[in-house]
């Protein structure tokens, strides 16, 4: 994988310190009773520098650095790859870059969305905008139109696969290993034309 430069780096460093921060004051105060001043502060950067990376509050939470990953590795697959076969392997490269704390920040955030009804909802507009991302992405690999039924109805399931294996896995104490293996399990089952 293609290793962010410097000022990407500093940005990822950025965006995780300001997640981590805000999780901390919502496990603290709860997640209505924080503000955003309150995050930035924490964070040791200023509100309008919070904005620049998250539009609202709740995206604090739901939004991460990882679609721009996935489409860089993505797109450094072999060319011959079907698009499940493709995809196992972006998950692959991911996991074998990602640390524990990324792991467990993972797990943070999907429990506080789960919990918190206002960012269910603004994790359905999240999951939607990968949803175009993979289509985009299958679309140039296969040949096909992203706004095509076919093609959306496959990243949807794709996604929905992914949904439900960190819903799972964040129910659990499990490790970056069984979460890599619940992705793959259910990206496998899909791949077997999901068979009961």
């Amino acid at each position: 994988m293609n290793r962010p430069g410097l000022r990407e780096r500093k940005k990822i460093e950025t965006l995780h310190r300001l997640q981590e921060e805000a999780l901390r004051l919502f496990d603290e105060q709860g997640y209505d009773a924080t503000t955003i001043e309150q995050i930035a502060e924490a964070a040791g950067v200023s509100p309008s520098t919070f904005y620049r990376y998250f539009p609202v509050k709740e995206d604090v939470v739901v939004q991460d650095e990882y679609d721009p990953l996935i489409v860089n590795v993505f797109e450094s697959q072999r060319e011959g790859d079907a698009p499940l076969e493709a995809l196992r392997a972006v998950l692959a490269v991911l996991f074998g870059e990602f640390t524990d704390e990324d792991i467990e920040r993972v797990r943070r955030r999907v429990r506080m969305i789960l919990s918190v009804p206002a960012l269910r909802a603004r994790q359905v507009a999240q999951s939607a905008a990968t949803e175009r991302l993979l289509a985009q992405m299958i679309a140039e690999r296969t040949g096909r139109e992203a706004d095509e039924l076919e093609v959306r109805h496959f990243t949807a399931l794709v996604v929905a696969s992914w949904t439900v294996a960190i819903s799972a896995w964040s129910e659990t104490d499990g490790t970056k290993d069984d979460l890599a293996a619940n992705l793959d399990k259910c990206l496998a089952h899909l791949e077997a034309g999901a068979p009961l």
